[in-house]
């Protein structure tokens, strides 16, 4: 059993690594991995779990503006993640709450920022199916 319909999942799993990529990109001088944490452990992303129509079909832009305000949420100062790794965290950790139907707040929990950001040049160039079933279920 997935965590909602496959409908959706092409759609989050591109909009989430697009929302983490903005992030970066567009604050260079702001903590990335403490963005994706708190994110991850949102209500925002709890509605995604358990498939919202309104926040799943959102776009990276709308998902940021919905979540700023939502969760009165405010970057912290430190560095930006760098190059294509935001965007595969994630598209990663939405594949991986969808494919195995675990919270998103346990799913960081488990497989962390900074263990995806090492895996990273390992698991990357797999396609994301396989990237999920080779990091498996924890």
């Amino acid at each position: 059993m997935r965590a909602y319909s496959e409908a959706y999942l092409n759609d989050v799993v591109e909009n989430q690594g697009k929302l983490f990529d903005y992030v970066a990109q567009s604050f260079p001088d702001m903590d990335t991995e403490d963005f994706i944490n708190t994110y991850m452990r949102s209500k925002t992303r709890i509605s995604i779990d358990k498939a919202k129509a309104y926040v799943n079909t959102m776009d990276a832009k709308e998902l940021w503006n919905y979540f700023t305000e939502t969760e009165e949420y405010m970057l912290k100062p430190g560095k930006a993640m760098e190059g294509f790794v935001p965007d595969w965290i994630g598209e990663f950790y939405a594949y991986y709450q969808w494919y195995f139907d675990i919270p998103s707040a346990e799913v960081v929990k488990k497989i962390t920022v900074d263990f995806l950001k090492k895996a990273y040049y390992g698991l990357h160039d797999l396609e994301l199916d396989l990237a999920v079933k080779k990091v498996g279920k924890v």
